[in-house]
């Protein structure tokens, strides 16, 4: 008679394990890799509260400004006909309604990260498989919720940071450099040193989950990050061309 060794049951909101992944990422995919088990749903939830709080503080540091009469113009203002400078006005003024400030880029915020690490998980499935990998959709998916994390880090920095400054986050990742709201500027918004930071644990975590060699685990999520990289930055650089303003929510 054999006795059966019984494993203590997983906490769904272990700190240690956040840290863990945060500092010692090894560490922690190799623990996920033994147990086998889907574990996304903390980091998912986490992202998802970290994304919550962002929109409602930058809302209302928007609307805030918009009382004072701050409103921030096109770069290139002063060559629009009168009026072209007065539709816009309007439409500022039309667009200060809790919807427009808190609801609707909640909403998209949302859709964005949860139907993004749907597609990501996905694609870096497929790419793993290709090259030989031998992970499941359902490591795949816990892998892209865990090395997402500095994104809800980054978050994190952003609500302390407009708290601190008073007022919204105009040019968030490298857009500052660039004058113009195009594809350029979109792609540059997206791009600081947390997508590099998750850009190292989607490395770490599929080569040790998928058993990938780490040569093939880079060439997987770089290849896969660029292609959905250009995707977001290409769809907001249209809906912004078209008048609406961008949600940036990073899945990334």
């Amino acid at each position: 008679m054999t006795d059966t060794i019984q494993k203590p049951p997983m906490r769904r909101f272990d700190i240690s394990r956040f840290v863990s992944l945060l500092l010692h990422p090894r560490r922690a995919f190799t623990t996920m890799a033994a147990e086998g088990s889907a574990s996304w749903s903390a980091p998912m939830l986490v992202l998802t509260a970290m994304a919550i709080l962002a929109v409602v503080v930058g809302g209302y540091f928007k609307t805030h400004a918009a009382m004072m009469g701050e409103v921030q113009l096109p770069p290139d203002w002063q060559y629009w006909t009168p009026e072209m400078q007065e539709n816009f006005m309007q439409a500022q003024q039309a667009t200060q309604g809790a919807a427009f400030v808190y609801v609707i880029p909640m909403f998209g915020s949302l859709i964005g990260l949860w139907l993004g690490w749907l597609i990501l998980a996905g694609l870096l499935h497929l790419g793993s498989t290709l090259l030989g990998g031998r992970g499941s959709m359902q490591n795949a998916l816990t892998v892209v919720a865990w090395a997402s994390l500095p994104f809800a880090v980054r978050d994190i920095l952003r609500v302390v940071f407009m708290l601190i400054a008073g007022h919204a986050i105009a040019s968030p990742g490298l857009s500052g450099f660039v004058a113009n709201s195009g594809f350029l500027s979109q792609v540059l918004a997206r791009t600081d040193i947390f997508l590099v930071w998750s850009i190292v644990l989607l490395v770490i975590g599929f080569a040790i989950v998928d058993g990938l060699p780490r040569g093939k685990a880079f060439a997987n999520v770089m290849v896969v990050i660029l292609l959905v990289l250009l995707a977001q930055a290409g769809v907001s650089s249209l809906t912004s061309s078209l008048g609406g303003s961008a949600v940036q929510r990073p899945f990334f």
